[in-house]
């Protein structure tokens, strides 16, 4: 989903340099022989969900069978899976096709432990860039998706009727509802801000739609962009308690009344809608100014080819994901997930027919990866963010020396 991949940086650094010394060895020389004639090939990822395996399976199964191969599909947590490639890559036991988080590709593919997908003749148009860019090191794609999300404003309806209060568009009016919305028992707005990567993943919208950079953390956009999340906080409009809550956590808060508004993102809506009584809907995260586009994050998995010793089982591979990205195989992951398709021209059909996903479908056009302008860098930055909106929030420093403490963080994490 939109914020997955919390190992840290430093945690890593020492499997990346492993691997790619392992890699390098390998190179790409292997035997062409009984094992690439093989019917089976190995698949990797992190949907340990019953229902979430079963489906990819399912999607999997199809696609193997359109190949004329099997499927060996196996998930593990999220938190491991990257620690269990590196240590994979090193012993040079990769699955054949492998599931990575958005964020993490460019890392992995900097140890050489991916292959470029335009070899293959894997269908690459129709894309917007940044979902492109996301999947992309030193000009070659190792990456693709059927489908996509971001974050957008999910506000609930009766609340901001019986209040009189409009959708908010613009970072004042959002301070004016949430302040209007808020009463014993509930609070206006709610927003991800625990010392996790998910807080880093909330507030990159308000820090990129403010012209900022998440290479420029002291920079007067990023000081404003945290300083709005202050101000909410300080005026009582958001609970303290944000400080600990992660993305399930405001989904709760807002299925239970508590709060009338939140950034999220779309993986909530198939919960929201088992919510008896509860009309609720989507609008564009809030822009500094009215005017401006909302920039948010690019959230997804992509859809990657290991550097194995078998070129003939990469080719084969590379026709399984070719075919998970197909147009159709793109709509049905969308509709089970509550995700955007990745190519536009689907996209836009997806948002005719389902309009509720269209506040979604809108930003996916404009989103960014999050690994843009960082690189395989994205996870010592996003610490330094997180770190500074805690001590921003908690009072503990202003926004202005908190970001300037967050760039310290990120430095030293990078160094």
């Amino acid at each position: 989903m939109g914020a997955a991949s919390k190992t840290p940086a430093r945690r890593t650094a020492a499997l990346l340099t492993a691997v790619a010394l392992a890699v390098t060895a390998a190179g790409c020389a292997g035997p062409d022989g009984a094992e690439d004639r093989a019917a089976t090939l190995s698949v990797l990822d992190y949907y340990t969900d019953a229902t979430e395996h079963a489906q990819w399976g399912a999607l999997l199964k199809e696609c193997g069978e359109q190949a004329g191969v099997r499927i060996e599909h196996r998930s593990v947590p999220g938190p491991s899976l990257v620690t269990a490639v590196l240590r994979q890559a090193s012993a040079r036991t990769l699955p054949d096709l492998l599931m990575l988080d958005n964020p993490d590709v460019q890392r992995i593919a900097a140890t050489g432990a991916l292959t470029p997908l335009r070899q293959y003749g894997v269908d690459l148009d129709g894309y917007a860039e940044g979902i492109l860019s996301a999947g992309t090191y030193d000009g070659e794609v190792y990456g693709v998706t059927p489908a996509v999300n971001t974050v957008a404003l999910f506000y609930n309806e009766d609340m901001l009727d019986e209040a009189g209060v409009a959708v908010p568009r613009t970072w004042d009016e959002l301070r004016a509802a949430a302040a209007a919305l808020t009463r014993p028992g509930r609070y206006g707005m709610a927003v991800d801000a625990d010392a996790t990567f998910e807080s880093s993943w909330q507030f990159l919208p308000f820090l990129w739609s403010n012209g900022g950079k998440e290479t420029d953390l002291t920079g007067p956009e990023a000081v404003q962009a945290l300083r709005l999340w202050t101000d909410l906080l300080s005026d009582g409009s958001m609970s303290r308690s944000v400080l600990d809550w992660n993305q399930a956590d405001l989904h709760d808060q807002f299925a239970a009344g508590r709060t009338a508004m939140m950034i999220n993102g779309p993986w909530r809506i198939s919960e929201l809608d088992k919510v008896r009584g509860l009309r609720w809907s989507v609008a564009p995260v809030p822009v500094p100014e009215r005017g401006r586009r909302p920039v948010t994050p690019l959230g997804g998995e992509l859809w990657t080819v290991p550097r194995t010793a078998s070129k003939a089982r990469q080719e084969k591979a590379a026709r399984v994901l070719d075919c998970l990205t197909g147009p159709r195989e793109s709509l049905t992951v969308a509709g089970q997930y509550h995700t955007v398709p990745a190519r536009t021209a689907v996209a836009e059909k997806y948002a005719a027919r389902t309009p509720r996903m269209a506040a979604f479908v809108d930003a996916v056009r404009t989103a960014r990866p999050r690994t843009g302008r960082t690189g395989e860098r994205w996870p010592s930055t996003a610490t330094g963010i997180y770190q500074a909106i805690q001590l921003a929030l908690t009072g503990q420093k202003t926004p202005e020396a908190a970001l300037a403490e967050g760039r310290r963080t990120a430095a030293r994490a990078t160094g």
